[in-house]
């Protein structure tokens, strides 16, 4: 879908799906966005990155290359991805993905590692992730840790 663009925002080469809104003064290039979601304002969304389906990105995040985001997921205001794990590396091959499952939460100021974050999870506020989070935890800290689960997940 063609996306009307002006003078406050840069959005090149991406499939963005209908209803999608997106606010001013984003960079987005090589992207795929789904349905009914919104980027918001300062954020930048790298070729290769994959957003689900009535997903919120909020202001000031930066979401890199092989960063993939399920449906009906919260991502907070000022969230981090990265995909090098010893920077600088200029060899793609050594760079690693990161999954958000659907239903997922990212608390604000959140650095996500490449991981994979479970469908229902939620991160705290300002979290460091550096492994991946089951389905249902509630995680938070740096690094973040499980601090419970939400109703039906957990241990058994």
């Amino acid at each position: 879908m063609d996306y009307p663009v002006n003078d406050k925002q840069i959005i090149r080469d991406c499939k963005i799906g209908e209803g999608t809104k997106i606010w001013n003064y984003v960079n987005i290039y090589g992207c795929e966005i789904g349905r009914d979601s919104m980027i918001g304002c300062f954020v930048e969304i790298q070729a290769g990155a994959r957003i689900g389906d009535r997903t919120r990105v909020q202001s000031h995040t930066f979401i890199c290359d092989m960063v993939t985001v399920g449906d009906d997921v919260f991502v907070g205001h000022g969230v981090m991805f990265i995909n090098d794990v010893y920077p600088p590396q200029p060899d793609k091959a050594v760079w690693k993905g990161t999954v958000i499952e659907d239903r997922a939460s990212l608390g604000s100021n959140c650095t996500i590692l490449p991981v994979t974050v479970g469908h229902d999870a939620i991160v705290g506020a300002g979290s460091v992730v550096t492994k991946d989070v089951p389905p249902g935890a509630v995680v938070a800290g740096n690094p973040a840790r499980i601090l419970r689960w939400r109703d039906g997940f957990g241990p058994r």
